[in-house]
């Protein structure tokens, strides 16, 4: 697994596109992943420090997990499947024990910023997409 940080946001309302862009820690590679519109929000307002007079979504997860004393351990992009990321959050539950959450890469990240998780996407996976976009070109 490769550990990877926020990199870009890009909200594009006119188009409808958002992505994120992760890159590899300490590395040069970056893995482009289309999100919804919602999620790349709430992304950047965490990011960006504001502060909504009432709990979003992620939000509301957030302070859900936390008042029970779990934290998000990492995130994990483990699957690329017909141009789709899929990804899993990793739980550590208050006796410390982890869990593992099936979840969309944006709903995963978007929680990561909150949590301060480090976000890991499989090797495997860069290099798939490395290999797709040099066929495309």
């Amino acid at each position: 697994m490769v550990e990877m940080e926020l990199n870009k946001i890009v909200i594009d309302e006119k188009r409808h596109d958002q992505l994120i862009a992760l890159k590899e820690k300490g590395g040069s590679r970056v893995l482009p992943i289309v999100i919804g519109l919602n999620e790349a929000s709430a992304i950047k307002l965490k990011i960006s420090g504001f502060n909504p007079p009432r709990p979003l979504t992620h939000d509301l997860i957030f302070t859900m997990l936390n008042d029970l004393n779990v934290s998000v351990d990492k995130i994990v992009i483990d699957k690329l499947e017909e141009n789709t990321f899929h990804a899993k959050i990793i739980i550590k539950l208050a006796d410390g024990r982890l869990k593992t959450i099936d979840a969309r890469p944006s709903d995963s990240i978007a929680l990561a910023v909150r949590f301060h998780a480090p976000i890991f996407v499989e090797d495997a996976i860069i290099n798939q997409y490395e290999i797709f976009n040099k066929d495309k070109q």
